[in-house]
Parts: C-alpha cells; sequence; structure tokens
C-alpha cells in the first residue's frame, strides 16, 4: 500500500491510516477504529479537495463561450445546471461524510472513555491486590523473625541442658567408677577371706572365736571403714572374754531357724521380713537408740544405706566443715549421748563433708551395727558359701554383738 499524492493533511492521514493497521494487529477492535477514523477523515479530504476543483473548472467553462455558435447559450445553461447539480450531490456526500465521521468520533471517544474507566477499574483492583500481598509478607516477615529467635532460643536452652546432663554424667561416672573400684578390692579381699572358709577347713581370721586365746587380740584403730568393711571387723567386736568353742553349749531355736531359712532362700534388705523386722525391734534399734535423736535416725540410715564412714581422729589432716560445735562435738565430747567422754573416732555420713565426734561405746555399737549389715550383704549376694547352720550361727554371734554393745559392753582398746 503506497500512499497517493496529497497535500501536508492528507500526508498526515495516511500516517495515521498506517498506525491504525499496525495498531490493528496489536490491539484488535482499537486499531481497527482508528482506521475506520483515518479512512474518514481522508475520504473527506479528497472529496473537499475535487469540489474545490470542480467549479473553478466549470466558472472556467462559461467565460469562455464560442463567439460563432448558436447553441452558446444553451450549453451554458446546461452547464450551470449540471454544476449546480453536482454542487448540491458534493455538499449533500459531504454532509453525510461529516456526520459519519462525527458518528464515529464520538463512538470512539465513547469506547475509549469505556476502555479508560476499565482499565482504572483493573488498576484499583490490583493496587488493592498489591496492598493486601504487603500486609500478607509483612505479616509473614514478622512470624519468621519471631520463629527464628523462638527457634534460637530454644536450641540455646536445649545446649544449656544437654551441659548440665553432660556435667552431672561425667560426675556419676566418676563416683561409679569409685565404687567399683572400691567394691573391687572388697571382693579381691572376700575371696581370701570368705570363699575359702569351708566347715572342714573355717578360716580362723573371719572366726576368731576357734583361734587361741593367746592370738584372740583386738586391732588397734579403725582406719576408713565403710559399713561393707570385710568381715575381719568382726574380729575386733568380739566379746571380752571369749571362750573356746568346745566349752559353749549351743541349741537351735527353732523359730529363729525357721526366720532365716525362710530369709535364706531370698535375701533381701527390706525389713517388712519377719527375720528382719524381729532383729530390727530386739537389736538394731536399741543399740543405735542414743540421746541425740536426730543423730541418732541420721546414722541409722546411714547405715542402712552404706554411707557411713569411720575413721581415728589422728588419720585426718584435711579441713573439716562443721555445722556447729554443739552438734558435732569434740575430741572431749560425744555427739550422740552428748557426754563428756574422750573422743578417738569420728564418723561422717555420706558425703556431707561434716564429722562428729564419737565416744568409744558409741563406736562400739555402730560397729556392731555396721558387722551385721556386712555379712548379710554377703549373703545376699552369695558371697558367703558355708552350710546354712553355720551362717545361722554367724547371725547369731552378730546379734550378741550387738547386745552387748547396747548394754555397755566394748573392749578396752576402742
Amino acid at each position: 500500500m503506497s500512499p497517493p499524492s496529497c497535500n501536508g493533511f492528507n500526508s498526515f492521514l495516511w500516517v495515521i491510516l498506517l498506525l491504525g493497521h499496525s495498531l490493528l494487529l496489536v490491539f484488535g477492535s482499537f486499531g481497527d477504529l482508528l482506521i475506520l477514523l483515518a479512512m474518514s477523515l481522508f475520504s473527506q479530504a479528497n472529496f473537499e479537495e475535487e469540489s474545490q476543483k470542480q467549479p473553478a473548472v466549470g466558472h472556467w467553462k462559461t467565460l469562455m463561450p464560442s463567439k460563432g455558435s448558436k447553441e452558446e447559450p444553451e450549453t451554458a445553461c446546461q452547464d450551470a445546471e449540471g454544476v449546480d447539480e453536482t454542487q448540491s450531490t458534493e455538499q449533500l456526500n459531504v454532509s453525510r461524510l461529516r456526520s459519519s465521521s462525527v458518528e464515529i468520533r464520538e463512538k470512539g471517544s465513547e469506547f475509549l472513555k469505556e476502555e479508560l474507566h476499565k482499565a482504572q477499574k483493573e488498576l484499583k483492583l490490583k493496587d488493592k491486590e498489591c496492598e493486601r500481598l504487603s500486609k500478607v509478607r509483612e505479616q509473614l516477615e514478622q512470624e519468621l523473625e519471631e520463629l527464628t529467635a523462638s527457634l534460637f532460643e530454644e536450641a540455646h536452652k536445649m545446649v544449656r541442658e544437654a551441659n548440665t546432663k553432660q556435667a552431672a554424667s561425667e560426675k556419676q561416672l566418676r563416683e561409679a567408677r569409685g565404687k567399683i573400684d572400691m567394691l573391687q578390692a572388697e571382693v579381691t579381699a572376700l575371696k581370701t577371706l570368705v570363699i575359702t572358709s569351708t566347715p572342714s577347713s573355717p578360716n580362723r581370721e573371719l572366726h576368731p572365736q576357734l583361734q587361741s586365746p593367746s592370738k584372740a587380740v583386738f586391732r588397734k584403730g579403725h582406719g576408713r571403714n565403710k559399713s561393707t568393711s570385710s568381715a575381719m571387723v568382726s574380729a575386733a567386736s568380739q566379746n571380752v572374754t571369749p571362750e573356746p568353742v568346745s566349752h559353749e553349749r549351743k541349741e537351735v531355736d527353732s523359730i529363729l531357724f525357721a526366720e532365716f531359712q525362710a530369709w535364706k532362700e531370698s535375701p533381701t534388705l527390706d525389713k517388712s521380713c519377719s527375720f528382719l523386722d524381729r532383729i530390727y525391734r530386739e537389736d538394731v534399734g536399741p543399740c543405735l537408740d542414743f540421746t541425740k535423736q536426730e543423730l541418732s535416725e541420721l546414722v541409722r540410715v546411714a547405715v542402712e544405706q552404706n554411707t557411713l564412714t569411720i575413721e581415728p581422729i589422728a588419720s585426718q589432716a584435711l579441713p573439716v566443715v562443721k555445722v556447729s560445735t554443739e552438734e558435732c562435738g569434740g575430741p572431749k565430747k560425744c555427739a550422740l549421748s552428748g557426754l563428756p567422754r574422750t573422743c578417738k573416732h569420728r564418723i561422717m555420713l555420706g558425703d556431707s563433708g561434716n564429722y562428729y565426734y564419737i565416744s568409744p561405746s558409741c563406736r562400739a555399737r555402730i560397729t556392731a551395727v555396721c558387722n551385721f549389715f556386712t555379712y548379710i550383704r554377703y549373703i545376699q549376694q552369695g558371697l558367703v558359701r558355708q552350710d546354712v547352720e553355720l551362717m545361722y550361727w554367724e547371725v547369731m554371734r552378730l546379734r550378741r554383738e550387738m547386745s552387748l554393745a547396747k548394754l555397755g559392753f566394748y573392749p578396752s582398746e576402742m
């Protein structure tokens, strides 16, 4: 399509026509409307050009008549009539084109207004959507920050708890290893003292009553004596005037022996059984019943839990943590009886670090109870391999030691 030869206005219309054609390919109906508008304007411009040229030609013909022709006036009249008809037709066409172009412009403006209104509505909707999405984004960012902060706080809390548990586990491991080493040493000593003792060849160190009177002497000092000390402690807590076994007459009590046999079938440290209940009532309770009731109860619990320590006063050179002089006593005052006595030993309950000075009589009573609990623990653990009757008489001997100690009898070496 090539533009026709026309003036500047026609060139401008031609440019609009090309632009409308291009927009037709892109925007559809809007480009089509521009093409129609440009074509109407272009047709109107061409028609006005032709209408301006034709009257000049008709007037030219009327101004140049032939002198020798008779038909010149008629021809001129006919030409004038034709020109008038042509002019009226052209004016009618021009008015139609103008009305059609005005209509097209009005439709185009209405269409453009509608499109503009639609575009404005879409923009408002998009603005609202953008605002909503921005609020959602801000809310999500805030929630993400809060979640991150809570996660970091929880992680730090878990790390602290893990460190605390690790420290506690390491402490328990060290304590367990210490207890294992102590138990291994005790088991080694028991193998040489308890397991080797049989009815046919009894171990005289385990049964000091079988020794001769010249050898049946008491050991001085007590060292660091846990309540699970070996059975050698029983030799230090025997009665003052031991007699040979052959000179003693013994008779088994059927009730006590039946209770011991029932306990031996399933040995336990629960004092609800009839065997231990009787011993608690008749021996352990009275033997550990001191003037200071509160401290007596703590001593009883420590003996049962195997956490009592007895040691000579001179063997401890480290600083001692005390609760008070009134409660712990001193070298010249017993903490359990509250009486002025010369105290050569002191006790510690568990790992408290508090030491209590005790008199020789109180030490003998505590030692007798510790020896009893040590022996029945060995029976419970299966370390004593003797006949049931021999074990029964050993328990009776330990009960006799507790009875003598609670009555105030104790060796002079203590």
